[in-house]
């Protein structure tokens, strides 16, 4: 079974780029978008075989998340039931027979932190109730995440410890969601090799490929062992991310 997630920074634009040569070439079982910029309505793009689940955000063209799926849920949901997290369109969860598959736009904390605070408080609240999830049956969790680990997973991390995405308590959080039961599952798979998920359209960064590996599939203890493999796939173009793949057994 293959899982394909990305960020495709205004789903719209993506479309005018190859979006449903690459959607059909990937032949995914479940494939989560974040960063679609929609409102209800504003897109007409469905596949033969897919059902689609959507969440918009309140403001429009901003954040919201999809995900085609050729698998009928036990269930769906929407957020992750805390009002003040639940206007953004950040969060959908397919609650599958032996797993929870949860597709995540996690916010950036801005230019001057100016958003670390919320973060911070958002990083508590969805990594309870990732929690609550894993208590239940396995936990697959996709999307942009917002944060380089580790230096590794950035080209310059001497020069962005107090930049967003590289901060200490944004890298600590991720430390804390690991520690409670989750594994990063491209690095697990590949602890030295050096791959990038994101690239600022700026200075030709991705010519040159001064990225951050920003996007990830995580997976609980219960659902590691189904984890086949995992990829980043930075030869497929359309956006400022790439894509990132997980094959479960």
């Amino acid at each position: 079974m293959k899982l394909f997630s990305w960020n495709v920074n205004g789903l719209r634009a993506v479309a005018g780029k190859g979006f449903a040569d690459i959607f059909i070439g990937q032949d995914a079982d479940f494939v989560c978008l974040q960063e679609t910029k929609l409102q209800a309505g504003q897109i007409d793009l469905e596949f033969p075989g897919y059902t689609s689940y959507w969440n918009y955000a309140d403001k429009k063209g901003y954040s919201g998340t999809a995900i085609y799926t050729r698998h009928t849920p036990l269930g769906v949901s929407y957020g992750i039931g805390i009002d003040e997290h639940d206007h953004e369109g950040r969060v959908i969860t397919l609650e599958m027979p032996d797993w929870y598959l949860v597709n995540v736009y996690t916010p950036n904390s801005q230019d001057g932190l100016r958003r670390l605070d919320y973060r911070m408080q958002w990083e508590d609240a969805f990594r309870a109730y990732l929690g609550g999830l894993a208590r239940r049956k396995g936990v697959l969790v996709c999307g942009d995440m917002n944060v380089a680990h580790c230096e590794i997973d950035l080209k310059n991390p001497d020069t962005n410890h107090f930049n967003a995405g590289f901060t200490d308590q944004e890298r600590a959080k991720m430390d804390e969601l690991l520690a409670a039961g989750f594994h990063d599952t491209w690095r697990e798979r590949n602890p030295e090799e050096v791959k990038y998920s994101w690239w600022s359209y700026r200075m030709r960064a991705r010519e040159r490929n001064v990225g951050w590996r920003i996007d990830y599939w995580l997976a609980s203890d219960s659902a590691m062992p189904l984890v086949t493999g995992a990829d980043i796939l930075n030869d497929i173009y359309g956006s400022d991310h790439c894509p990132v793949t997980l094959t479960l057994d």
